[in-house]
């Protein structure tokens, strides 16, 4: 076995390109593990839970690019190390551009000036984000921002700036929009149809666009407002105006506001404004006492004269028996696990969370016992890393640890389809979910894993092959976020209809 750790001082490579080298390079024969990211807190936490001494990288900083590589021998070594250096000068290369006439703009503004365009996507780190933004704004551009990290008062005075000017602002943290037909961000392909959403949720909106597109209901537009746009602090600021643009567009016969738990005042507020819409308003506003998301959609597609009579599932050939003991979700949407806390605790009582329902639910670190429930892709999951929906790898050393706990137990996955998102989730998670459930049996325990598959049937992972991989290692799976929640609470009770 030969380890090598080497820090590369200010050397820096967004996280989307060095999440495929670190894939190339744990494809070459003998390689047993390979990390090349920032020294982000968050990935040396990866390295050392790899195994890898911190002590080694010494006082890397985020600034700072790491290569951890522990392979079968040097010959292995020299192989991984070449692959390394072969895949970030490919991905060099294809960054740099080609032959220009003239130089590439180098602001927002500029290139919005160039150009007869109305709408900006921004995607930069989030302490570049704000400049970035209201340079869009200035120019006259609608802005959609999906970077995340960006402090709640940027925040305000982009949504203030940009009210003042008629133009909207989605995000910070808008990973999803739909405009005019056309996805943004994480998008899954969905049909035309008369149904806009406002949504303060991204994969909120993506889990009632799949439910209705299940139902043959097509959406117009998808207006991304950001998470923390029902806020206290925002006051839906964004959410507002949406509302407004989707009420005054004709062809908008039904709208739909989804939204993280949101603040009881500005909830109200946002109920006020949809009663004086001329338009049909239904609200889908995670929490207690409020419809799931599924029930919101099935209220949508009555509305709109295509009830949904069911929601699609695949079982494994062996259907599990209950594990009763604890559920551990792993998500990568903050409000797929938000509303799975919502229906989990109602049953269970206190889920912890690092996005907990209640203050002192909160996690300190995710090994602790009881039932718990992480969001992935909450933004201090995120620094340094791309998004869960593209990379697994953290919620796959967690699977590798929860199949190594004691006792029998339920674990809750999320799988996000669409543009954007992983090219094949099932490929690494389906071996990840059949070895897991392996090493508890050898233990003489059970492990069950339920799945909520959030992807419409012309996404481009094809999703009933993604479906049929997971259930074929023994994951029951649903297109319904609810759904799949409801079934792991019924596992892990001990409930064996």
């Amino acid at each position: 076995m030969t380890t090598h750790i080497e820090v590369r001082r200010g050397s820096y490579h967004d996280s989307v390109t060095l999440l495929q080298v670190s894939q190339d390079v744990a494809a070459v024969d003998g390689v047993d593990d390979a990390i090349v990211a920032m020294a982000t807190e968050l990935n040396l936490a990866v390295l050392a839970d790899l195994g890898f001494d911190r002590v080694d990288l010494g006082d890397a900083t985020p600034n700072d690019m790491i290569i951890a590589l522990r392979t079968a021998d040097d010959e292995a070594l020299r192989s991984a190390l070449g692959a390394m250096e072969r895949s970030l000068s490919a991905s060099s290369r294809s960054t740099s551009g080609g032959d220009f006439q003239a130089p590439p703009p180098r602001t927002v503004g500029v290139a919005a000036r160039s150009t007869d365009t109305n709408l900006a996507m921004i995607s930069v780190p989030g302490e570049y984000a704000f400049v970035e933004a209201m340079d869009a704004l200035r120019a006259g551009l609608h802005v959609m921002l999906f970077s995340d990290n960006v402090p709640v008062e940027q925040e305000v005075a982009l949504k203030r700036e940009g009210a003042r000017r008629g133009l909207l602002v989605m995000g910070p943290d808008c990973g999803t929009a739909i405009v005019g037909n056309v996805g943004l961000g994480f998008a899954n392909v969905v049909r035309p149809g008369p149904v806009g959403m406002v949504a303060a949720s991204g994969t909120g909106a993506q889990q009632v666009c799949c439910l209705l597109d299940e139902a043959d209901v097509g959406l117009r537009h998808v207006l991304g407002v950001g998470g923390r746009d029902l806020s206290a602090e925002v006051g839906a600021a964004s959410t507002l105006q949406a509302l407004a643009a989707l009420d005054a567009d004709p062809a908008t016969e039904l709208i739909v506001i989804v939204s993280k738990p949101p603040d009881p005042e500005v909830a109200d507020r946002v109920r006020n404004a949809a009663r004086q819409c001329d338009t049909p308003v239904l609200l889908g506003f995670v929490g207690r006492d409020q419809l799931d998301l599924t029930a919101v959609a099935d209220a949508a597609a009555e509305r709109v004269d295509h009830p949904i009579t069911n929601h699609r599932r695949w079982d494994p050939s062996v259907i599990p028996s209950p594990a009763v003991g604890e559920l551990r979700g792993l998500f990568s949407g903050g409000t797929l696990c938000d509303e799975a806390m919502v229906i989990a605790s109602a049953a269970l009582g206190p889920v912890r969370s690092n996005i907990p329902l209640e203050p002192d639910w909160a996690l300190d670190g995710d090994d602790a016992d009881g039932h718990v429930m992480i969001d992935y892709g909450e933004d201090t999951m995120t620094r340094g890393r791309p998004h869960p929906m593209i990379d697994h790898s953290l919620r796959l050393n967690s699977l590798r640890r929860e199949a190594q706990r004691p006792g029998s137990h339920v674990v809750l996955l999320d799988v996000v389809l669409g543009h954007g998102a992983d090219a094949d989730p099932a490929g690494a998670l389906a071996p990840a979910v059949a070895g897991a459930r392996r090493v508890a049996a050898d233990r003489g325990d059970r492990l069950a894993v339920v799945v909520s598959l959030c992807g419409t049937r012309d996404d481009p992972q094809d999703r009933d092959r993604q479906a049929a991989a997971l259930a074929d290692a023994g994951a029951t799976v649903h297109l319904s976020n609810a759904g799949a929640a409801r079934d792991a609470v019924r596992l892990v009770s001990g409930d064996n209809r």
